[in-house]
């Protein structure tokens, strides 16, 4: 039987890549808390807290939410949607102006939502933002 351990090394193989793929697949879930929603946007308004959470000239990623949250120099809020639109998993962290998916590397600009790593080809959805008492509100208006 010179061909048993090859073939069983061969099952193995298979065996470890499968589970291996079995963790991409949970890691972007829809079952996962923060995975793939069936609206990449709100469709009602949601409370982000404090607007001043959000730096001058910086971002916040509000993961639970879904969303990315940019406020200018000039003070001026721009929201998207930080469900990537490849596959759907949620961003994971923002490095040097750029979100990164956990899921397959795709990048996007935090400033304008472009695709500027793929395999995501299409920008992030915009989101409506505003403040309102002191709290930062995205999606649309009640």
């Amino acid at each position: 039987m010179p061909g048993t351990p090859a073939a069983r090394r061969t099952v193995l193989k298979g065996a470890a890549l499968a589970g291996a793929a079995g963790l991409s697949v949970a890691a972007c879930s829809t079952e996962s808390k923060v995975g793939h929603a069936k609206n990449p946007t709100p469709t009602a308004p949601v409370d982000l807290g404090d607007a001043e959470a959000v730096p001058v000239g910086g971002v916040k990623l509000y993961r639970e939410q879904r969303l990315l949250v940019t406020r200018s120099a000039d003070g001026e809020y721009n929201a998207f949607s930080a469900q990537c639109t490849h596959a759907g998993c949620v961003l994971d962290k923002i490095e040097k102006d750029e979100g990164n998916c956990p899921c397959h590397g795709s990048r996007f600009d935090v400033h304008t939502g472009k695709a500027v790593k793929g395999p995501a080809t299409v920008p992030l959805p915009k989101v409506p933002v505003r403040t309102k008492d002191g709290k930062l509100i995205a999606g649309p208006e009640a």
